[in-house]
């Protein structure tokens, strides 16, 4: 075999490790094996494995301060609080819950990235569904699962995903990236609702909620980590305007809030620390490592030649192909490794915002297919077994079918319009 074959065959199998967790090893063990063997087999020197760890690093930085910052949130009960507001507004009606609950996912989503609807809004809802007495809770947590993925392109912010596709490059500024995804992102997030409402209705219909549903107190401590929550998003928001990266105010924000409010409630750090997923470090850490491997082979170049050609034929039809095509791969390996791929072909070839944002699409959007297609719904599945609750692969896939193609396609086409 050649070098290429072996290295292409070790990413393949690391892929599968990531999404299958053989032995039920966590995934960040399988990137970094794939890491770890690629450099003992002299496949990549320790250059490469910097350069590949290096490039990740603005992405580092934002998930830790994220993580910090959901931690908080959660710990300070700001989550629940949330969630039992919009169970007490519903006023009896599943629907209206439905719709309430969508709407905060939205903004979760938008605010926080992905990964925080799915950790700590679905632990919330449940919670709140427990609290209204509600029959079957499976339709409101699955609009966790699902608007974490369709709402995840709105903000840079929204989706790490966003930040490793363009690793290595030019981020886009925020005036660019809302020309190019507002659109696109209305749709998203409008055709999910109607499909999801669709699919659900007949177990909304059968569903009663308490009225009476008593609306918590929200503590100091959750008030501080709410304006915590408020002032980085403006932050950031104002960082992207500014064509800055996302990593280090990111970064500063979560553990200056962090500091103000352990200080202010005088509690330890260590409980905060411990709850935050530092497993994703490494894995997406190896991942760039196995991507620069690949690298090395010319698959890359090869997708980026594929990738121009389709642009010059005609580029309607390159924003339809690239978005579908990188969905179905993101389904398959993940939707990290295929972002990593993805853009690392979308900067090589040079393309214009509208194919690149065809392939951010299928990263973002395209694993609301499966249960593997995104760190996010992988969260969210474990989220559901600390509950006790079974979401089986066949079952989602048949809903995601439902949900994600229309929504998909109709995100395409608006992109197309731009």
């Amino acid at each position: 075999m050649t070098e290429s074959a072996i290295t292409w065959g070790i990413a393949g199998l690391t892929a599968l490790g990531v999404v299958a967790r053989p032995f039920r090893w966590p995934e960040a063990v399988w990137a970094v094996l794939g890491a770890a063997l690629l450099l003992s087999l002299r496949l990549i020197g320790s250059a490469d494995v910097w350069a590949g760890i290096s490039k990740g690093f603005d992405v580092y930085l934002f998930l830790i301060g994220m993580m910090l910052l959901s931690e908080l949130a959660r710990r300070e009960g700001l989550f629940n609080w949330v969630a039992a507001i919009a169970t007490s507004h519903a006023k009896g009606s599943p629907r209206r819950l439905f719709l309430l609950v969508y709407v905060v996912g939205v903004v979760v989503t938008v605010f926080l990235s992905n990964d925080a609807t799915a950790v700590v809004l679905t632990p919330a809802v449940y919670a709140a569904c427990r609290a209204a007495r509600v029959r079957d809770p499976m339709p409101y947590l699955l609009v966790c699962a699902f608007i974490a993925n369709a709402a995840s392109f709105v903000l840079p912010i929204s989706n790490p995903a966003n930040l490793v596709i363009f690793a290595g490059g030019e981020m886009p500024s925020l005036s660019r990236w809302m020309a190019t995804f507002l659109l696109p992102s209305i749709v998203s997030i409008v055709v999910t609702f109607a499909c999801l409402y669709w699919t659900q209705r007949r177990a909304l219909s059968e569903d009663n909620i308490a009225r009476d549903v008593e609306e918590p107190t929200l503590s100091h401590s959750a008030k501080l980590a709410g304006w915590g929550l408020l002032i980085t998003a403006i932050i950031l928001i104002a960082a992207s305007a500014m064509h800055l990266d996302l990593g280090v105010p990111t970064f500063a924000a979560g553990v200056v809030s962090t500091i103000i409010i352990l200080a202010l409630t005088r509690q330890s750090p260590v409980e905060t620390i411990r709850g935050i997923s530092w497993s994703v470090l490494p894995l997406v850490g190896g991942l760039f490592v196995i991507v620069e491997a690949v690298n090395h082979t010319g698959l890359t170049a090869l997708l980026s030649d594929r990738l121009a050609s389709l642009v010059a034929h005609s580029q309607t039809q390159a924003v339809g192909a690239a978005g579908l095509s990188v969905a179905i791969i993101s389904n398959l390996v993940n939707n990290l490794p295929a972002g990593l791929f993805a853009g690392s072909a979308v900067q090589a070839a040079h393309v214009p915002d509208t194919i690149a944002g065809a392939v951010l699409i299928g990263v973002d959007l395209g694993p609301n297919l499966s249960v593997t297609g995104s760190l996010a719904t992988i969260l969210w599945l474990a989220a559901l077994r600390r509950e006790g609750l079974h979401m089986g692969a066949w079952t989602f896939l048949k809903l995601g079918a439902v949900v994600m193609l229309p929504a998909l396609i109709l995100s395409l086409a608006a992109l197309a319009l731009i």
